[in-house]
């Protein structure tokens, strides 16, 4: 696994990320050929895991930190355990699901696929999941995005990742699409600058001594949100296919990731980098 600037902070990190809709893990479960057993990887403080609990029979959930798990929504159909992405405790065969959610870009992806293929049942489902910046009232958002904009130089290049919803992935998969809703919150402007200083690199940069410049944003954003609460969406990316065992060599990136990978590069807001 990359080095992961999340390996601290779990309980901030609880606290105030948005939380994924039911509907997401209605759809994964939707598509699985059987509810036995789901495999959340890197799952933080179990956001998604515990709403895969209400599909399947088990869960097992892993993040290769302590202080994540430390701050894990508690399920009785939730079995948490600290482990990384490339060495899975889970038996071999035994997984109809297996997910990642705001995590695959830390992995080490050619050994964490290994692992796909070993604890995957015969056609189970690999869905790696990603959402990007909020989008909602671009006046009350722009201290945001240009303090997005002036943590450039502590974003880690594993953010490109995330900026292009995991397009750039080799995926050696039976690939599809599934449409799943949006994150969507309503929050006032102390919940949004709550979640902002959970990422990563205001993290760094107020660890280098950059109080300064990311007070200066979170000030012009109470003034640009305004009183009470606004609407935000985080829209959800996801690449998501079978594990068909006899599938020698899908390394290349599929049709459908290539059309994906064109489409996220002709946005305008890719540019901005929101």
């Amino acid at each position: 696994m990359n080095a992961n600037p999340f390996t601290a902070g779990g309980e901030n990190y609880a606290a105030h990320r948005p939380t994924y809709p039911a509907q997401l893990a209605e759809a994964l479960a939707g598509v699985t050929q059987e509810r036995g057993l789901a495999v959340d990887v890197g799952c933080g403080s179990g956001q998604l895991s515990v709403l895969l609990a209400e599909h399947f029979e088990a869960v097992e959930a892993y993040d290769p930190s302590e202080s994540q798990l430390s701050g894990a929504v508690a399920h009785p159909k939730v079995r948490y355990a600290v482990a990384p992405a490339e060495e899975l405790p889970s038996a071999d065969g035994s997984a109809d699901l297996i997910t990642a959610a705001q995590a695959a870009h830390w992995f080490d992806r050619p050994r964490f696929y290994k692992e796909v293929r070993r604890i995957a049942k015969p056609g189970a489902v690999l869905a790696l999941i990603t959402y990007n910046n909020p989008v909602g009232d671009d006046a009350a958002l722009a201290p945001y995005r240009a303090l997005y904009d002036a943590l450039d130089p502590w974003w880690r290049p594993e953010r490109v990742d995330v900026e292009t919803l995991y397009s750039r992935f080799e995926f050696p998969f039976k690939e599809f699409e599934l449409e799943v809703d949006p994150i969507r919150r309503d929050w006032d402007v102390a919940a949004m600058s709550n979640y902002v200083q959970t990422w990563s690199a205001l993290r760094l940069a107020r660890e280098a001594g950059e109080e300064a410049l990311i007070q200066r944003h979170l000030t012009d954003a109470i003034d640009a949100w305004g009183p009470g609460t606004r609407t935000v969406e985080w829209p959800i990316g996801m690449r998501i296919g079978r594990v068909i065992q006899a599938l020698s060599d899908l390394s290349a990136p599929s049709a459908l990731a290539l059309t994906r990978r064109t489409a996220v590069r002709s946005e305008d807001e890719l540019a901005h980098r929101e």
